[in-house]
């Protein structure tokens, strides 16, 4: 094998960031089994992962790195688990020093050894020498672990020669080859949401004058998020912009800082200036974009104020999470005074979470929020600004409003969260994202009204490109409640295709339904999955909020 894929973090990990060694997550039975578990079921299910990583925080009072619930009973008992689980970096010690499960070491190896933890990514492991002296474990216990972990080793060629090991011979220059590169600006592409366009994107080719403003356009970290490789050449927004229209004048001002505060650090060994940046400008910023046909403000977030357990203290950031959903404030300035200049603004946003960007949306001619697209995200960024290639991407997470009250975030119930709960009116719903192109739906049919819990039925529709332009689109079918009292969320993606499409094409979409894993809740009393009879109603949009084509059926005994 040329790898093992591992499924991560198990379970219930969602943060805060900062406390997650000593955090207890304390979700219901339903929201356990309802939202926190399926995606590691199906990855050991229907994608066969060989490992799993046990998360930092406990669950229910247990470590989830010596969970014997977790780690024995659902992910070995119930789903069939037979690959090897790995401890998250030295979370087998915070059994001991931040959780207080135990008083030491050998006895947090132990508890961890033996309910199901096979791997420690540190160094606590070393203690189960002394607790097999105290007799904590047996060393049937370690030969379990032994033997999972040595046969995992000996299926990727650990022990064989290199030249016996196919992937061991893979030469250095296959390392961002020029396949590598298109595929990865393909990537970008296909995940680049437009969140609004008033007709202004794609921008003209012939522009005369454009104005590249923030913090993030020329700027690496904002390319490659975390745990990231060095790339040979990223191609910043800013290079990409330039790539693209090279018969125009591209000006380039920072503008404000990325965050107030923060002193901003190349990655290191990648291309670009060493040291701190240079100061903003805003005047230099607003002198510019008053020369400019056009203004593109990039600005955001990077992998140096967002991520994994980060010790950043700085406004609206905290430890590596976010304590406001809002752009920072200075780049906020910055952009109310960029529309002010009369020039028309366009918002190109960075960030690996969501962005609440009330007043862009309100003020603003188009958005486009490009994640952290990769080493050629650049040149993807163009692509799609320049019309060159649709915007490919929708929202997997719900964008709400700067203003919305959300629950704590330290607690675990869903309940007013994320689409499937959430009553409010977000700012971008789940699966927002727009298209150059114009699609038409018609013709919702599903092969029966009346379907047997055990059973299944076919849905069907048309969608064709009304539109001038090619352009993708994502086919998204959710299940809702129609009369059915013990399924309380709103509704549920259960399914999703893209289809591009040139000009007056049309396709024909199909989406099978199963009740017993698409419509099934968690049962508290019987401790299992079940699926209640009742009316349900098959929904069928671009978002979860904008939904084209409704049919109903029902669900019989």
């Amino acid at each position: 094998m040329k790898l093992d894929a591992t499924a991560k973090h198990f379970a219930v990990h969602s943060g805060p960031e900062a406390t997650r060694h000593e955090f207890d997550a304390r979700p219901g039975e339903r929201d356990l089994f309802e939202t926190y578990l399926p995606a590691f079921e199906a990855l050991v299910k229907e994608a066969g992962v060989n490992a799993v990583m046990a998360a930092y925080n406990r669950v229910n009072g247990e470590s989830a790195t010596a969970s014997g619930r977790l780690l024995l009973d659902i992910l070995r008992g119930q789903w069939g688990f037979d690959g090897y689980v790995v401890s998250d970096c030295d979370s087998v010690g915070d059994i001991h020093r931040t959780h207080r499960i135990v008083e030491t070491a050998a006895q947090a190896s132990a508890l961890a050894l033996k309910n199901g933890n096979d791997l420690n990514c540190g160094r606590t492991y070393a203690a189960l020498v002394e607790a097999l002296q105290q007799g904590l474990v047996e060393e049937r216990d370690i030969d379990v672990a032994l033997l999972r972990l040595m046969t995992a080793r000996m299926r990727l060629g650990m022990f064989d020669p290199p030249e016996m090991v196919e992937w061991a011979r893979i030469p250095f220059s296959v390392n961002q080859a020029p396949a590598h590169d298109a595929l990865a600006r393909r990537a970008a592409r296909e995940s680049l949401v437009l969140l609004k366009n008033d007709g202004i994107l794609p921008l003209r080719k012939d522009v005369r004058r454009i104005a590249v403003v923030g913090p993030t356009a020329d700027n690496v970290n904002a390319l490659l998020g975390n745990y990231n490789g060095t790339p040979a050449a990223p191609v910043s927004i800013l290079q990409g912009i330039r790539e693209a229209v090279p018969q125009a004048e591209v000006v380039y001002e920072r503008g404000a800082e990325l965050v107030e505060g923060l002193e901003e650090r190349p990655i290191p060994g990648a291309p670009g200036p060493a040291g701190p940046l240079p100061p903003a400008s805003a005047e230099a910023a607003l002198a510019a974009a008053r020369r400019a046909d056009v203004v593109i403000f990039v600005g955001g977030l990077t992998s140096q104020i967002e991520g994994e357990e980060m010790r950043v203290e700085l406004p609206r950031c905290a430890g590596g999470g976010r304590a406001d959903l809002r752009l920072p404030a200075s780049q906020q300035r910055l952009l109310e005074a960029l529309h002010a200049t009369g020039r028309p603004v366009v918002l190109v946003l960075t960030a690996g979470s969501a962005l609440a960007v009330d007043w862009a949306q309100q003020n603003l001619p188009a958005i486009l929020f490009a994640w952290y697209p990769g080493q050629r995200g650049g040149s993807a960024v163009a692509d799609v600004l320049f019309g060159d290639a649709d915007p490919g991407g929708r929202l997997p997470v719900t964008f709400y409003r700067a203003e919305e009250k959300l629950p704590a975030f330290d607690d675990y119930r869903m309940e007013g969260r994320t689409y499937r709960y959430f009553h409010g009116s977000p700012l971008y719903p789940f699966g927002h994202g727009l298209s150059y192109a114009r699609f038409e739906w018609s013709d919702l049919v599903l092969d029966r009204g009346r379907v047997a819990r055990d059973g299944s039925l076919e849905v069907r529709l048309k969608l064709r490109n009304v539109g001038q332009r090619a352009g993708e689109e994502v086919v998204q079918l959710y299940l809702a409640p129609a009369g059915a009292p013990r399924m309380r969320a709103i509704r549920e993606l259960r399914g999703f295709q893209k289809f591009a499409l040139g000009p007056g094409e049309e396709r024909e979409v199909s989406f099978s339904i199963r009740p017993a894993t698409d419509l099934r809740y968690y049962d508290e009393r019987a401790k299992s999955y079940a699926v209640a009879p009742g009316t349900y109603e098959v929904q069928v949009g671009v978002s979860s909020a904008d939904l084209k084509l409704r049919r109903r059926f029902e669900v019989t005994d």
